[in-house]
């Protein structure tokens, strides 16, 4: 976890092991049975695991730095990570109540710590070589894994696209989960997310086939890029690396990089729960001074709210740290310089011309964007076209208009929309996505969410 409450995933977890027997064994020892003393902070989890005839084995992790952890376990492997601290990881991913928040580690853990950070800390010419050596060895490892793995999952889709989608009906799901898996122990997280995805489309729908095809041809591009990724510009190549699942460890980022100081209008705030292991928050900002948008992740254990939450409406004096991106979003909370306090009015809007030229350009530097966020004012939402299902936001004179995408808002938020509109222009807060715009709160005029 970081300072802004993010736990790690299973399948970062799961990306640290050495191999699939340490995976499956870290996975049996998952269970809040066979650990005690467990507690974890911000940067740093333990526990003591329960091993064979009677011995008891300490497990301990440095979370501060997610490209770079550090283990200790008193059990006799030389794996790194053993298998308890697999474990321990994974109980501390899935279940809250199982390794709760601590002020204070054990002293056990507070003295190797404080003798790695002493090490991390020293001049490059004080630092034990053979330290150094292995972390350098170690990120080199995961680079080459994550090429194999990449190079494996191409050969997979030249394969599918080759047979013809219609004719193997893009592949069992089963069959995409186990490529997933391998993902996974390629320690790249986020391919391994992509190829599960592909799993629940196929044959899934009318238009299974032309969707499947769309998300290929990504998932193609990413493999090729990461392939090239040491000679892409800087921007596309941290993208690049975080598709892959090459994560940015917030406290290393607040450390390193500048912050943006802005006064920091919260328009949105809403939860997922699709994943029944995890929580993610999201929250979006806009800047006032800087005209900047901003995404605020935060995550809890199931069945827990993330710890981070800001008022909706209202804007506040703090810093933001972007992550290095070829179109930098995702941010992380720093120091703020004063409390929420209502905001003085909406930020200004765009027709849906200038919202499907912004996305353009930034789809453009970066095509695995998701979504991309944009306020878009006069608008009014009308029904489809003729006797087509599907409903609009369209310019108040009729000059253009938007899909509008209320999978995340359901039925409830687009006639809240419309209440609100009675038939005339509104200013409304969303993402445009390749699936349509999606609505996500409406000036009424108090800004007001739209999905609860």
């Amino acid at each position: 976890m970081n300072p802004q409450g993010e736990r790690w995933t299973a399948d970062q977890v799961l990306a640290l092991a050495p191999d699939s027997a340490s995976r499956t064994a870290g996975g049996r020892l998952a269970t809040p049975g066979s650990w005690s003393g467990t507690g974890a902070r911000p940067d740093s989890v333990w526990g003591e695991c329960a091993g064979g005839g009677g011995r008891t084995y300490r497990t301990a992790v440095d979370a501060s730095d997610a490209n770079r952890p550090g283990f200790t376990c008193s059990c006799p492997s030389r794996k790194v990570p053993c298998k308890h601290a697999v474990g321990l990881l994974l109980l501390w991913a899935a279940d809250g109540d199982s390794v709760r928040p601590a002020e204070e580690p054990p002293a056990w853990v507070a003295e190797w710590l404080e003798a790695r950070r002493r090490r991390r800390a020293a001049p490059p010419a004080d630092r034990p070589p053979a330290a150094s050596a292995s972390a350098d060895r170690r990120a080199a490892d995961r680079a080459r894994r994550i090429a194999a793995g990449a190079e494996e999952l191409e050969r997979r889709l030249t394969d599918l696209v080759h047979g013809g989608l219609a004719g193997s009906g893009g592949g069992a799901r089963e069959e995409w989960d186990r490529a997933a898996a391998r993902m996974v122990d390629a320690q790249a997280p986020g391919l391994a997310a992509l190829t599960r995805e592909l799993g629940s489309l196929s044959a899934a729908g009318l238009d299974w086939a032309s969707r499947l095809l769309e998300e290929c041809a990504l998932l193609h591009t990413l493999n090729r890029a990461y392939a090239r990724v040491d000679r892409l510009p800087a921007g596309l190549a941290a993208t690049v690396r975080a598709r892959v699942g090459i994560t940015v460890d917030s406290a290393a980022l607040l450390a390193s990089t500048p912050p943006v100081r802005d006064d920091w209008l919260v328009l949105s705030q809403d939860d997922d729960v699709s994943d029944s292991a995890l929580t993610t928050r999201r929250i979006r900002l806009f800047g006032r001074r800087t005209g900047r948008a901003a995404l605020l992740l935060s995550y809890g254990a199931a069945g827990r709210a993330p710890e981070l939450s800001l008022p909706v409406g209202c804007s506040f004096d703090a810093d933001l740290v972007f992550h290095p991106a070829a179109v930098p979003l995702r941010a992380v909370l720093g120091a703020r310089h004063g409390e929420p306090e209502p905001a003085a009015g909406p930020p200004p809007g765009v027709g849906v011309e200038a919202a499907l030229a912004a996305y353009g350009t930034a789809l453009r530097d970066d095509p695995w964007l998701d979504a991309w966020p944009v306020v878009l004012d006069g608008v009014v939402p009308i029904p489809g076209p003729d006797a087509r299902p599907g409903r609009r936001l369209a310019d108040a004179d009729g000059g253009a208009a938007l899909a509008v995408d209320t999978s995340r808002t359901g039925e409830s938020g687009w006639w809240r929309l419309v209440a609100v509109s009675a038939g005339g222009p509104v200013r409304v807060f969303g993402e445009y996505g390749h699936r349509g715009f999606t609505p996500l709160a409406v000036w009424a005029p108090e800004l007001t969410p739209l999905r609860r």
